[in-house]
């Protein structure tokens, strides 16, 4: 049995050997089976998550897996096969918060190219001030906007959520907030 090299993969759950090339009509390299020609597409991942206030504070987990375990985030993680997006972000907040929240509506979608994510943000409300660290998280905690850890804050896109919150908080309407300018954004100017 030959090692796959660079340009082929082997699937052991199939036991299929694939072949990394474009496809007949396609415009980039795929993943295609060298026996079948079926294409294994490969997509980027969907973040569900929301920044849920109790009155002026705010929700944020200290994680405890990594990437960057004892950071702090927001009750945020992968959309599951089957579930909404506004239900996974329901499901992230009591798995990672034990936290009862309601939705107002989509803060921001955030694309993260380099991670293959993309990210919906809502804008939400706690129904009681009750959190308490779920399996993915050492600590809760409600924070005023002064309180917050910010060199302690896990990624750039919770920066990006937090600083769009408070910018969007009083509004009763608006537009889904992206990316700010550059791949990183401005983290240092909140």
């Amino acid at each position: 049995m030959s090692v796959p090299g660079p340009e082929e993969e082997t699937r052991p759950e199939a036991k299929t050997r694939f072949l990394r090339e474009i496809p007949e009509g396609d415009d980039r390299p795929r993943l295609v089976c060298g026996d079948c020609g079926f294409v294994q597409y490969e997509n980027p991942k969907v973040v569900v998550g929301s920044v849920a206030a109790w009155e002026d504070r705010i929700l944020l987990c200290r994680r405890s897996i990594d990437p960057r375990k004892g950071f702090w985030t927001l009750p945020a993680g992968y959309l599951e096969l089957g579930e909404s997006a506004a239900e996974g972000a329901l499901r992230e907040a009591w798995e990672e918060a034990r936290a009862r929240l309601t939705l107002d509506q989509l803060l921001a979608v955030y694309s993260i190219p380099r991670l293959s994510q993309v990210q919906l943000i809502y804008r939400a409300r706690l129904d009681t001030p009750e959190v308490a660290p779920g399996p993915e998280t050492q600590e809760t905690g409600l924070f005023l906007w002064d309180e917050i850890p910010w060199d302690d804050i896990a990624f750039p896109s919770v920066h990006w959520a937090l600083r769009d919150f408070r910018d969007l908080r009083d509004e009763a309407i608006f537009a889904p907030r992206g990316n700010p300018e550059g791949e990183t954004g401005d983290v240092q100017g909140l």
